[in-house]
């Protein structure tokens, strides 16, 4: 049987003040998927989490939570089935990230908000899951930021959530913290059905942890799918409105511009030997011309976008002697031919055609 939603916003509108700045979202959310918001800045990113956590009053349409608009539950309801770490800075007076932390567990506490033991093994395990034991005693106020971020997703995870809120969470972390947290929330997601809403800067990440995808620009969401369906070149690059380079699908990065030079080099390469080569003639300014490649071949993906001409070959096919005088003619313009190491076999044999007429000509770079 075919799960159903578990959290929908049905046409809503949010903004400030009663005035709506993007309307009409509609997204459906299955119970542990992992949904990321994506845009450039200002877009409302972070004015659609405020809505959803009720931070910010909506104006129009609905926030369902299961079968119960959100509105409809209380807020201590609310706050035992919804986490929020949003991008405000706290400034507790007088508290050690423990404390912080331990604040996730108020929801369930009485009336004198005392935690019982259950509820310091809890926190004791969030401090755990983030790895920030040695935080525990530190003042909150005199820790850096990336530490903060990790103390406040432990107060989230010590909530224990149906539902976690994130606003840019990686923002102030460390390519080792980065992956760190986005392993936690995808464990978090997979092993305990915790879904998860968050906004990122980092495209490739959202790429690789996310379940589905929202791109958020001007008045109205863009595109809503899975990671495949959204990250193609066009998409990205109206979301971003990049024209001073371009988005790779396949890397998940952002390349700049393509060289450009009278003078051009002939790059002799394959299966990912030339990616080096095209990225340090790239930064010199310097343009080129690549071949013998296939178009499922890495170096390929890379070129399209760099290269001044791609010779290309049909997949599955040896290199054939057209594309040989094809890839020799080119190189008769080319003021050098550098060799990218590229291992030669029996499929692409006649780069070592390339290779001899290069060392002949006195244009041979290894």
């Amino acid at each position: 049987m075919k799960q159903e939603y578990y959290f929908r916003l049905k046409q809503l509108s949010v903004g400030y003040n009663g005035r709506s700045i993007i309307k009409d979202i509609n997204i459906n959310v299955r119970k542990g998927e992992i949904v990321t918001l994506i845009g450039p800045n200002g877009a409302g990113k972070s004015t659609i989490l405020k809505s959803i956590s009720r931070q910010l009053a909506r104006i129009e349409g609905e926030v369902i939570l299961e079968d119960r608009d959100i509105l409809k539950h209380s807020f201590k309801e609310l706050s035992s089935r919804m986490a929020v770490v949003l991008t405000e800075k706290m400034q507790p007076e007088l508290m050690t990230c423990h404390d912080v932390i331990a604040t996730g567990r108020y929801p369930y506490t009485g009336r004198l908000g005392r935690l019982t033991l259950n509820d310091e093994q809890k926190v004791d395990e969030a401090i755990r899951a983030v790895h920030a034991e040695e935080l525990g005693t530190r003042d909150f106020n005199a820790i850096s930021d990336g530490q903060r971020q990790r103390v406040l997703l432990a107060r989230a995870i010590c909530q224990e959530p149906d539902i976690i809120l994130l606003d840019e969470p990686t923002s102030f972390l460390d390519v080792r913290y980065k992956l760190e947290l986005l392993s936690i929330l995808k464990k978090m997601a997979k092993e305990k059905g915790i879904t998860v809403i968050m906004s990122l800067h980092e495209i490739d990440l959202a790429m690789k942890i996310s379940d589905k995808i929202c791109c958020v620009k001007g008045d109205h969401i863009a595109r809503y799918g899975r990671p495949e369906e959204v990250f193609d070149e066009p998409t990205i690059r109206e979301l971003y409105e990049i024209d001073n380079g371009f988005f790779d699908p396949t890397f998940g990065s952002i390349e700049l511009p393509r060289p450009e030079s009278e003078e051009k080099v002939f790059v002799i390469a394959g299966g990912g030997c030339g990616i080096p080569v095209y990225r340090k003639l790239q930064k010199a300014g310097q343009a080129f011309v690549t071949g013998i490649l296939w178009s499922n071949d890495l170096d390929h993906h890379l070129a399209r976008h760099l290269a001044s001409e791609v010779i290309e070959e049909k997949l599955f096919e040896p290199i054939s002697e057209e594309k040989i005088r094809e890839a020799l003619e080119k190189m008769k313009a080319c003021s050098r031919v550098i060799y990218a190491g590229t291992p030669i076999g029996s499929m692409n044999a006649g780069l070592k055609q390339l290779v001899d007429q290069a060392r002949k000509d006195g244009k041979l770079e290894i």
